[in-house]
C-alpha cells in the first residue's frame, strides 16, 4: 500500500496529467478488485445518455458500483456533482466510490484547494433528508495524495 501512496503523490503534482492518478487507481480497481473500465453504462428509460464511468462493478444483474478518479476539476469544475448524478441515472448502479484529491497544489507547492472535505459536505447534503434523497444507496469518498 505504501508503494501506492508514493507513485500517486509522485504523479499528483501542480500541471500533471489527471490520467496519472488514474493508471495507479485502475491496477488496484482492475487487477485487485474486478473492476471493468471505461464501461458505457445501459440505457435508462427516459434518459439519452452515454455515460462512460472510469470504472464500475456489477453486483448482480442491474446493480452495481461506479468509481470515478477525479483531479483538478473536482469542485471547480462540479465534477463531484457530475459524477454523483451518473450513478443517480444508471439503471445498473446504486453505488459510488468517488476517489479525490485531499489537496491540489499550486506552483509553488502550497495547497490552493482541498476538495476531499469540500466533497464531503457537499455530497453528504444529498442523503439523510427525505427531500433531498437521489437514488443513490452509498457514496465513499477516498482521499489520495499527501495532506495539508
Amino acid at each position: 500500500m505504501r508503494a501506492n501512496e508514493q507513485a500517486i503523490d509522485a504523479v499528483h503534482v501542480h500541471r500533471a496529467q489527471s490520467s496519472a492518478v488514474q493508471l495507479i487507481v485502475a491496477s488496484l480497481l482492475k487487477d485487485q478488485l474486478g473492476f471493468d473500465e471505461e464501461v458505457v453504462l445501459a440505457p435508462s428509460e427516459g434518459f439519452v445518455t452515454h455515460a462512460r464511468p472510469d470504472f464500475i462493478y456489477e453486483l448482480a444483474p442491474g446493480r452495481g458500483v461506479i468509481a470515478e478518479v477525479e483531479r483538478g476539476g473536482t469542485t471547480t469544475n462540479n465534477h463531484d456533482l457530475k459524477d454523483l448524478w451518473k450513478t443517480h441515472i444508471a439503471p445498473n448502479a446504486q453505488h459510488l466510490f468517488l476517489i479525490v484529491p485531499n489537496a491540489n497544489w499550486n506552483e509553488a507547492g502550497a495547497a490552493r484547494e482541498r476538495p476531499f472535505a469540500r466533497v464531503l459536505g457537499r455530497l453528504g447534503s444529498f442523503f439523510g433528508d427525505p427531500r433531498r434523497e437521489i437514488d443513490v444507496v452509498s457514496l465513499h469518498v477516498f482521499g489520495y495524495g499527501r495532506r495539508v
